[in-house]
């Protein structure tokens, strides 16, 4: 069996922490990211940084000509980011329609192509409420149907999938992750803004263990 992943890196804290477990598994690993034209997009400089530090191969696939048929989202649009905690139904307008679902296939694709066993992404237990495409069982299926759509089967995992955002990063800090390196904000600004249900749940998780955030906020919760 391989032992080589795919690795979706959007470079923020989930996805950081999942590419060096992978790496830390003994795994080689390919990185994959996506511009779908979120306005978050300074996250793949991020991205592209760790890799270069990590030499870990990375491709940037640019998506944003699907901007049609993934549209609605305030991720995406005009639409202010709402602020607030996930939990919070005005958070749904973060949803970007099929995300998942279509960056799963597309990196489907790319582990035939290089040889991989599997496609490892950043789904975890904080995401359940109004993610989808982050639920157990969407995994579930997604994992089953990429396993039977080519002549070479292709495993999705979530290694996360069941962890909260404090247990993320109990994780990383146990491998001495800097979460410098990351960039988490919807909004794409010179500082994160402390506001969106994502630095918000960010932010909980460094309380949770007692330690301030590396990163630079307008306003903290």
């Amino acid at each position: 069996m391989s032992d080589t992943v795919v690795v979706i890196y959007s470079g923020g804290m989930d996805s950081f922490t999942l590419l060096h477990r992978a790496r830390a598994s003994g795994l080689s690993v390919h990185a994959l990211s996506f511009n779908y034209g979120q306005r978050h997009v300074r996250e793949l400089a991020v991205a592209e940084a760790v890799c270069r530090d990590l030499r870990v191969p990375h491709k940037v696939i640019d998506i944003r000509a699907m901007g049609e048929v993934m549209a609605g989202s305030s991720l995406t649009g005009a639409e202010a980011v709402p602020e607030g905690h996930y939990q919070q139904e005005s958070m749904k307008s973060t949803v970007v329609p099929n995300r998942n679902m279509i960056l799963l296939s597309l990196a489907t694709g790319y582990a035939v192509t290089v040889g991989a066993c599997s496609v490892w992404y950043g789904a975890h237990g904080g995401d359940h409420a109004i993610y989808p495409d982050c639920r157990p069982e969407f995994v579930e299926k997604m994992d089953a149907v990429c396993r039977v759509a080519n002549y070479q089967a292709v495993r999705i995992e979530a290694p996360y999938l069941h962890a909260d955002k404090a247990g993320i990063l109990a994780d990383g800090l146990a491998m001495g992750l800097d979460y410098g390196q990351t960039w988490t904000c919807y909004n794409g600004r010179e500082q994160a803004c402390g506001r969106c249900g994502s630095c918000v749940e960010r932010l909980e998780a460094f309380a949770a263990h007692q330690l301030a955030d590396p990163l630079p906020y307008e306003d903290v919760c």
